[in-house]
This record gives structure tokens, C-alpha cells and sequence, in this order.
């Protein structure tokens, strides 16, 4: 096989499908018999200067995939089979993958970059391979510049893949040495120049000591910006992507550079071409990010000790800032308003000005309003487009006093511009603009109000006319409406809206039968406005909403007829049936959550019911989730009578359940299981041996994506409290699990930002899971059988408190636990509490917490612990 493996790779890219399959077994089997010599001879392949590009490139990519995948559980498979290889097979391979280095076909280059730097993220963790990065850069300045280029990008791809702390210092002193002198203005060679600057770009994570020595960080930012000077496009590029991740990296460390940068990016945005323009303006809406999360991690009150002062750079570079933006808005493209995917200058100007905004508040106001004056009555599109993209982009970040009277103004000139500009593009804006207006300045936590009993009836008018528009405006109308409707949410019994809402839902409804609705997302955003303004209606309106229920019913039913339909047909089918169960669910929780409209809504339970199990037999991925949450809020609704649909439900909730690779799906099961055991009480115990077989099988799957493992252990909770002590059968599977979560948890709290949230959430989990088992074994007779547990979990109570880094959610769950382990358990409980390290200070913490929902169940908590103390 080695030998024709030429032949083999060839015919695996032929035309003729019959041959290509044949290819791709022969490959296959290859593998599976010997990964050694399988490997081997395509690292040799790769090497082989004589033999044709297409094969070499293919030998590199499968090697490439042979070390790494997307999926979690099948990347470390393919990473132990690399670990368990013949040692000297492995080392032929690197040696024919370095020699590669130096082809003089830049395709094998390239691939083998990649392939050495996959193999670096295998070995390198593992402390394998220790000479690699010594011997890409023993000779990198005597190489030919194609193989200076080709070490630097395998240098830029290897610091992709492996994390900082692998490298040491001294290494990492001499890649940054080497890729910044490949950046070099002095570097004959563009191509090496520009496989430098990327390089850096990687690089960037690793430098934290250099960027803290002075000069090293002077060196590397003035080739930086040198680079961004380069007569070479592809180098400008690579370079202001460059600054982008430093001023996100290194904020702390612009001030001295940030002039100089404010020169480069406004001349770039001016006069360079778009890629470059673009990434310009992109390093402003970094800072903007950096200083909008200090701001609010702060409150914008930063003290003598707090570690990350804000610099204000956003503050002091408005007056030449604002302009500069103002300026790329009349830089629209024809038809952007009808591409969804679009992005250009003007776009990326925009929103670089709303995070402006953002960043600095009111003092942002006065720099755009002469614009928009200028320019909002002018006759030519671009310049009333821009005007109302100014305008629509402040309006989130000054204060309501500040925007509020200029809003008063413009609302009038708004609505007719939307009726009667010439112009889509402008009418676009405006729709987008009003949607704005209603997001930030219209609801109950705004003093003055935007929409009043006298302009209330115009707004509803000029957006339903506007829905009858071209896709792209009808959607931004859609889009306003929904924002309307939210903005009175929580308005009491009577609604500004109820005199309209039938002429609302009936326009809304006309919108997703339109022949374009297809276009533009605006069938979605239509029924995104239906749901919201029936979820904020009030009771002056319920007999419409109810009214609704058969309308919608019967346009599920329409979408199960189609049979035999071609797959993009089906496809759209399906996003259908997702949208008008979406639907269903938001009326049924309407409905459901009083209790007159309920007793009328149950009389189509029934039929409801059979319509969600057509679609589940339709069988397509996204359609599943939204039935099912529909379902959710059915069972909430109809309580124990949900219980007979169960017989014929259940084979769908046990599919979601095994659903692994749709880990979302998988999750809404687990979520809707919860609600079911809330509905039917322990009408659940017939289902239960299953349910509970297949969420311990979950729990132990490594396929299964982790963040569906927390609301599996509250799932527990939910089932322990609807069933009681029949949940004793499941407590030697299901304490272990929770045990060896807990423990799983103290261990990985405080690694990143992101880890602590998965932390707290797999904590909040194992308390909702015991609080759940404790109330549900309350008072019966078996309440002994918990005993063996609460050590354990006074102690992670314990653990949780010491680490210090739990937020509300859990510091409420957890001091509930408390609560429910004397409460259960009396007697047995007060002398462990008493004992315990820290509960009586995490009560004391809460006692006087200023949340509420934890003070309160602190109070509880007291209670049952001093009951317990005193038996």
C-alpha cells in the first residue's frame, strides 16, 4: 500500500465518484491497519519533492485531521492514539515534516506548518519534543527567505495551539525576537514580513513579560506601527490586526503609543483601502469594549486600590474621534441595506460610534447633533441615510434627561420619513432608529414618557403601514414594534396598546403569509413582535389571545400536511413549525398563568397536544427544541391532567434525552423533564426508572457537551420532589454522581472567567438536586437513609463558602440547603451544623445580605436550624 499511496491520494480528489469512493476505503483501511506506516508514508508523501502538489497537499491534511477534531471527545481519542505511537515512527515522521520546511512548493509548506504545529499541541504539554522550537530558530537568519516564511508562520500557528505556560521564558524571549525581526522595515522579503507579522499576532498571549520590560515594548510597538505603513495590503492588514488584539491584551499599556496610533488609524480610515480602513476603526471599538467593562466592573467609581484604573482614552480622543466616524457613515454602499451579511466602512463607523456612546455618555451628544442637523433634510440619500444612522446610534449610553427632549423633536420627522422618504436605504435606518428609541428610552423605568396617549395612535399607524414595505424595512418595522410592545411590559392591568392589539396581531399575521417573507429574516421578526406583544398584553385583551390559540393551530396543521417535499422545502418547512411552536408557547404560558383563561385554554389541550407529536414525528433537529419547550409550558399549564399524554409522549422525551451530539436539544429535554415532575407530582413514578436510567447515563457520557450536566442534577431535585421517598431506590446512583460533582467543583473553581460561571452553575445544580431530595423525603418515615449524606454536603457547603467566588444565585440555593438539612432531618442535622466550620458565619453573611430572595431564605434557614439545635 505504501507504495501506490501516490495513486491512492491522487484518485481520492478524482472526478469520477466510484473511483474517489474506492480512494477513500483504500485510505481508510490504511488506517485502521497500520496507523504507524499510515502516517509514515504520508509524512513521506508530504517530504517528497517529486511527487505532484494535489497529493502532498492531501497527505498533509489527512495528517492534519489524524491529529485533531473539532469534537472534544474524539480530539483526545486521536490525541492518546498519537502519544501510544512507536517512538521511532514518530521521529521519522518529524524529521520528514521539518525537512518540509524547506520545499519549494508553498502549498506543502504551508500544510506541514500546520501538521508540526498540531504535533506540537499534542507533545509539547507532555514535555515531548523539547528541541522543536530550539531547532526552528537555530538558523533562522542564514535560511532562504521561502524557508525563513515558512518557520515563522509554523512559529505563528504554534503559539496558536499551544497555551503560554508550556513555553518557557527564554523560548519565548527568542520567538519574539525572531518574529519581530522577521517584521522588520529592513526585511527584504514581503512574504517573510508578512508570515512575521501574523506570527505576532499569535504570539501576543505569550509576551506578558515583554510588554512589561519598557523597552521591549517600545521595540515591538514601533515595528508594529511601522508595519501598519507598509506599502504591501496583505502587511498593513496583518499589522492593524496586530494593534486590534493589543489594545485588548495590553490596554493598560497604550497610553504612551495611543497618540501616535490615534495618526495611523485616522489616516488609515481616510485614505486606505477597506480591509485596512476597517480593521482601523475596529482598534477604537476595542478600547471602547476594554473601557465599557471597567466602567461597569467598577461603576465608574475607581478608588486608590483598584487594579485596572480606566484610562478615559475614548474621552480624550472624542473631538478628533467623533468626526472621524461621522465622516465614514456617507460611505454606504447601494444596496447594503438588502444584504444581510454586509459589512462595510459605514457599518463598521456606525458601530464604532454606538460603543462610543456607550463609553462616554453624554458628552457624546453635542458632538453629533450638528452632524444630524446638517444633514437629516439633505437631497441627497446619503447624507439623510447617515443622519439617522448618527442619530440611531447614541441613543443607547446617554442619559434619558440628555436624549429625551431632542427624541421629543425627532419622533414626528422619524415617522414620517418612514412613510415618505423616497429612499429604502433611508427608511431602513429610520425603522431601525424608532426600534432604538423604543428599546432605550420607552418602559417603566423612564420618568418622562416618549409615547403618549397623543402620539400613541400615529406610531402604531405609520408601523403597520410600514410592514406592508419592502422586506428589509417591513422587518426593522417588526423589529420597533416588538420593542413598543416590551416597553409596556409591566404597565398593570390596561395597556396602551389593547385598542390596537387585534389590528396588530391580524397585520402581523398578514406579514408571515407575505410571498418575500422569506427574505430579510421577516417572516422570523414578525413572529418575534406577535410573541412579545401577546406575552405583554394584559387582561383586557386574554379573549384575543385566546382567540389566537385556533388561528395558529391551524397553521401548524398546514405545515404537517406537505408530504414528499424537496429538502430546502422541508428545511424552510421545519424553520415553520419551530416558529409557530415558539408561538403556541408563549400564548400557552399567557394563558396558563391565570386562572379563568386557563379553564377556557384546557378545552384544546387535546388537540394542541396531537399537533406536537405530529411534529415530533416529522422528526428535524431544530423543530424538536421548540416543541418541546412548547410542551413545557403545556404540562405547566394543565398540571396532573398532562399525565395522559405521557404513554404516547415519552418515546420523544427519552430521543432528546440521548440526543448527545445536539447537546441544545438534549438540555430542553432535561429542562422540559423538570416540568413535567413539577405537573404531574408522582403521577411521574411509572416513567421514573427510565428517566432517571437515562439522565445517570448522561451524566457518565464524556460525549455529552458539559453545560447540560448542572440542570441534569436540578432535574434530580425536581424528581425527588415529585415523587418523595419513592426516590429511594435512586439514592446510591444518584448521591455518588452529586458527591463527586461536588468535589469535581472545588477543584476547578477560580481558573478563568468563564470556568467560575460553569462552576457556580454545576454548584447551583448539586444544591437544587439535594434541596430537591431533602424536601421531597420531609416527614416520611425514611428520612434516616439521608443521614450518611449530610457530612458530605456540610462540607461542600463549607468548601463553597471558603472559596469566596459563588454569586447570589448559588449563596441562595446554598443557604436554602442548609435550611432543608435541619428541616429534614432535626435533630440528627443541629449537632453536625454545630460542628460544621462555617455555617454559622455564611448564615450570619446572608442575615444581613441587601438581596432579598437570600435574606429571606436565611431567615427560613435560621428558623429550621434553631428548631433543630433545640430538639
Amino acid at each position: 500500500m505504501a507504495l501506490e499511496v501516490t495513486q491512492v491520494l491522487l484518485n481520492a480528489q478524482a472526478i469520477d465518484g466510484t473511483v474517489r469512493k474506492q480512494a477513500e476505503e483504500s485510505l481508510k483501511q490504511f488506517q485502521e491497519q497500520d496507523l504507524p506506516l499510515f502516517l509514515l508514508s504520508l509524512s513521506r508523501e508530504l517530504a517528497n519533492e517529486e511527487k505532484p502538489v494535489e497529493s502532498r497537499k492531501l497527505a498533509g491534511l489527512i495528517l492534519k485531521n489524524a491529529l485533531d477534531a473539532k469534537e472534544q471527545h474524539r480530539k483526545s481519542d486521536l490525541v492518546q492514539r498519537w502519544l501510544a505511537l512507536d517512538p521511532s515512527a514518530k521521529s521519522q515522521i518529524k524529521v520528514c515534516l521539518l525537512q518540509t520546511l524547506s520545499s519549494l512548493v508553498a502549498e506543502a509548506r504551508s500544510t506541514t506548518s500546520q501538521v508540526i504545529a498540531k504535533v506540537a499541541g499534542i507533545e509539547l504539554p507532555q514535555k515531548q519534543w523539547p528541541e522543536l522550537i530550539g531547532s526552528l530558530l537555530s538558523n533562522i537568519h542564514q535560511l532562504p527567505p521561502h524557508v525563513k516564511q515558512a518557520t515563522l508562520e509554523t512559529l505563528g500557528y504554534l503559539c496558536e495551539e499551544v497555551s503560554p505556560e508550556v513555553v518557557d521564558q527564554d523560548q519565548v524571549n527568542k520567538i519574539l525576537t525572531a518574529v519581530v525581526q522577521g517584521m522588520n522595515a529592513s526585511e527584504g522579503s514581503n512574504e517573510v514580513r508578512l508570515a512575521a507579522t501574523r506570527a505576532l499576532y499569535n504570539a501576543l498571549g505569550f509576551a506578558q513579560a515583554n510588554f512589561s520590560n519598557d523597552m521591549e515594548r517600545d521595540y515591538i510597538m514601533r515595528v508594529v506601527c511601522e508595519a501598519t505603513l507598509s506599502p504591501e495590503l496583505k502587511i498593513r492588514l496583518a499589522a492593524f490586526e496586530c494593534l486590534v488584539a493589543i489594545s485588548s491584551t495590553y490596554y493598560d499599556k497604550l497610553a504612551p503609543y495611543i497618540q501616535d496610533i490615534f495618526n495611523i488609524t485616522a489616516k488609515a480610515v481616510r485614505e486606505d483601502q477597506e480591509p485596512v480602513a476597517l480593521q482601523a476603526i475596529e482598534f477604537w471599538s476595542s478600547v471602547c469594549d476594554e473601557e465599557i467593562d471597567i466602567l461597569e466592573e467598577y461603576g465608574g467609581d475607581f478608588t486608590g486600590d483598584s487594579d485596572i484604573p480606566c484610562f478615559y482614552f475614548i474621552k480624550q480622543a472624542l473631538p478628533a474621534l467623533v468626526p472621524m466616524l461621522l465622516e465614514t457613515l456617507l460611505k454606504q454602499e447601494e444596496d447594503q441595506d438588502q444584504d444581510e451579511g454586509a459589512w462595510n466602512i459605514a457599518m463598521a463607523g456606525g458601530t464604532g460610534l454606538c460603543l462610543v456612546a456607550r463609553t462616554v455618555g453624554d458628552d457624546i451628544v453635542p458632538l453629533v447633533m450638528p452632524f444630524i442637523e446638517e444633514n437629516i433634510t439633505k437631497p441627497e440619500w446619503r447624507q439623510r441615510e447617515a443622519a439617522t444612522y448618527a442619530f440611531g446610534s447614541i441613543l443607547e449610553g446617554p442619559s434619558a434627561d440628555k436624549l429625551t427632549p431632542i427624541v421629543n423633536v425627532a419622533l414626528t420627522f422619524m415617522l414620517s420619513a418612514l412613510t415618505k422618504d423616497p429612499n429604502n436605504h433611508v427608511k431602513d435606518t429610520t425603522a431601525w432608529t424608532l426600534g432604538r428609541i423604543f428599546e432605550f428610552l420607552h418602559g417603566s423605568t423612564v420618568d418622562a414618557p416618549i409615547i403618549t396617549p397623543a402620539n400613541c395612535q400615529q406610531i402604531i399607524t405609520v408601523l403597520l403601514q410600514s410592514m406592508k414595505d419592502v422586506p428589509n424595512v417591513a422587518e426593522k418595522a417588526c423589529g420597533a414594534l416588538y420593542f413598543l410592545a416590551q416597553g409596556y411590559e409591566d404597565v398593570g392591568s390596561s395597556s396602551p396598546l389593547a385598542p390596537f392589539f387585534q389590528e396588530i396581531v391580524q397585520s402581523l399575521i398578514t406579514v408571515t403569509h407575505r410571498a418575500d417573507a422569506g427574505e430579510s429574516r421577516l417572516r422570523t421578526a414578525a413572529y418575534e413582535a406577535l410573541n412579545e406583544v401577546v406575552r405583554c398584553s394584559t387582561e383586557e385583551t386574554a379573549s384575543m389571545v385566546l382567540q389566537l390559540v385556533p388561528v395558529i393551530m391551524i397553521e401548524l396543521h398546514k405545515t404537517l400536511e406537505g408530504q414528499g417535499l424537496a429538502s430546502d422545502e422541508r428545511e424552510r418547512q421545519s424553520e415553520l413549525q419551530g416558529l409557530l411552536c415558539g408561538c403556541l408557547q408563549v400564548i400557552i404560558q399567557k394563558l396558563g398563568s391565570s386562572e379563568p383563561t386557563k379553564y377556557v385554554f384546557v378545552q384544546y389541550a387535546d388537540q394542541i397536544m396531537g399537533l406536537f407529536l405530529r411534529v415530533f414525528a416529522c422528526r428535524s433537529a431544530t423543530v424538536h427544541e421548540e416543541a418541546m419547550l412548547a410542551i413545557g409550558a403545556l404540562a405547566y399549564a394543565t398540571g396532573p391532567e398532562f399525565a395522559k399524554y405521557m404513554p404516547e409522549f415519552y418515546k420523544y422525551l427519552e430521543m432528546g434525552l440521548q440526543n448527545f451530539e445536539e447537546y441544545q436539544i438534549c438540555a430542553v429535554t432535561v429542562g422540559v423533564v423538570g416540568d413535567i415532575a413539577r405537573a404531574l407530582e408522582d403521577k411521574i413514578l411509572p416513567y421514573c426508572d427510565g428517566i432517571m436510567t437515562q439522565l445517570l447515563r448522561d451524566l457518565s457520557s464524556n460525549q455529552l457537551h458539559r453545560s447540560v450536566k448542572p440542570p441534569i442534577f436540578s432535574c434530580f431535585g425536581d424528581i425527588a420532589l415529585a415523587i418523595g421517598e419513592n426516590f429511594e431506590k435512586y439514592l446510591i446512583y444518584a448521591m455518588p454522581m452529586l458527591q463527586s460533582a461536588a468535589e469535581m467543583s472545588a477543584r476547578t473553581a477560580g481558573a478563568d472567567d468563564e470556568m467560575t460561571d460553569y462552576t457556580n452553575s454545576l454548584r447551583n445544580g448539586i444544591l437544587e438536586a439535594y434541596s430537591g431530595i431533602f424536601q421531597g423525603f420531609k416527614n416520611s418515615p425514611k428520612t434516616q437513609l439521608l443521614i450518611s449524606y449530610a457530612p458530605h454536603i456540610l462540607q461542600f457547603l463549607d468548601s463553597i463558602y471558603m472559596g469566596k467566588d459563588m454569586d447570589d444565585v448559588v449563596m441562595k440555593t446554598a443557604i436554602g440547603v442548609l435550611g432543608d438539612l435541619a428541616d429534614t432531618l432535626g435533630s440528627h442535622a443541629g449537632s453536625l451544623i454545630q460542628q460544621s466550620l462555617s455555617s454559622r458565619e455564611f448564615l450570619n453573611e446572608c442575615l444581613s445580605s441587601e438581596d432579598l430572595l437570600i435574606k429571606e431564605s436565611a431567615e427560613w434557614a435560621k428558623l429550621a436550624i434553631s428548631r433543630a439545635i433545640s430538639v
